[in-house]
């Protein structure tokens, strides 16, 4: 929650740059109703990815409702039909609507150009209804490039070999969401493609807020959205299931790096900077922005 002290406070200037602050007048018209908090879940293990990201929100003491949405367009055959009717709404039942945030997660589709997705034309109509109906949206590894393809014309690149394991960024300019992370942040990645860098730096729009050696461009932002590449959602255990899962099909999979000790434990290395960066993402970028009546 938010530090109240009086705009007219030497400290007031100071803190408005890297704190969650508010001043005494605001804070005395406010009143507090919970966060509106929209999911595009793209990713085929919905009950896997929600448990991720709803673990991250609750570490905030904002109040948050959430709602579920998932595609028409298309139905993975990963999650139970009954679990999706009961929990997800579709976009035709929620566009009248406005939010407070959103986020749109990754999918594992990679090897498909954009516009060949089946539900593409979908995701184009959904992301334009966030741009105007709501304050912020995070956009997680695909649904980043998708987001940043689709509004500031950034190539998807395919990879010479797979960006697979635990990586450390860092800072390229300083921003409130990566108020109280270390110098060096630690993200997990699993992807095939990256993003055209140098259209990327040459773009006035776009801010870069991490960078890794390895990993190259991983987090940024525009005049209202964040687009991490990586996974900082991902549990202890998700690259090994996936590196696993591989390995049993069959296919050509190096182990991730940065991820097991010296007896091929994975090791949780990242839940600190997660948790910070959703945090400071409802705080800065929703909360202290989004209006208190949705219209």
């Amino acid at each position: 929650m938010p530090l109240i002290i009086p705009e007219d406070i030497p400290a007031f200037a100071l803190l408005k740059q890297h704190s969650f602050i508010m001043g005494c007048n605001r804070a005395k018209a406010q009143d507090i109703r919970p966060l509106e908090v929209l999911i595009f879940n793209l990713m085929p293990t919905k009950i896997q990815t929600e448990n991720q990201i709803l673990s991250l929100l609750a570490n905030s003491p904002l109040q948050v409702n959430i709602t579920l949405l998932t595609t028409t367009s298309y139905t993975g055959k990963n999650t139970p039909k009954s679990h999706l009717d009961r929990f997800y709404v579709n976009f035709e039942e929620i566009k009248g609507r406005k939010f407070d945030g959103a986020i749109i997660t990754g999918a594992p589709i990679e090897h498909l150009e954009f516009e060949e997705v089946k539900y593409w034309g979908e995701l184009v109509r959904i992301m334009d209804f966030l741009k105007t109906h709501c304050t912020s949206t995070m956009y997680l590894c695909w649904g980043a490039m998708a987001g940043l393809y689709y509004f500031h014309n950034i190539p998807k690149i395919s990879l010479d070999s797979k960006c697979f394991g635990i990586f450390e960024h860092f800072w390229v300019e300083q921003d409130l969401i990566l108020n109280g992370l270390d110098e060096l942040v630690k993200i997990p990645h699993s992807r095939h493609s990256g993003i055209d860098e140098a259209r990327t730096r040459a773009n006035k729009h776009l801010k870069i807020l991490l960078e890794g050696k390895e990993s190259g461009i991983t987090a940024l932002k525009d005049e209202k959205d964040f687009f991490i590449l990586g996974h900082p959602e991902y549990s202890k255990d998700t690259l090994d299931l996936e590196y696993k899962r591989d390995l049993n099909k069959g296919l050509e999979i190096a182990k991730p790096k940065n991820y097991y000790n010296a007896e091929l434990q994975p090791i949780f290395s990242w839940r600190s900077s997660a948790s910070m960066l959703f945090a400071n993402w409802l705080n800065f970028s929703v909360y202290q922005d989004t209006p208190f009546i949705l219209q």
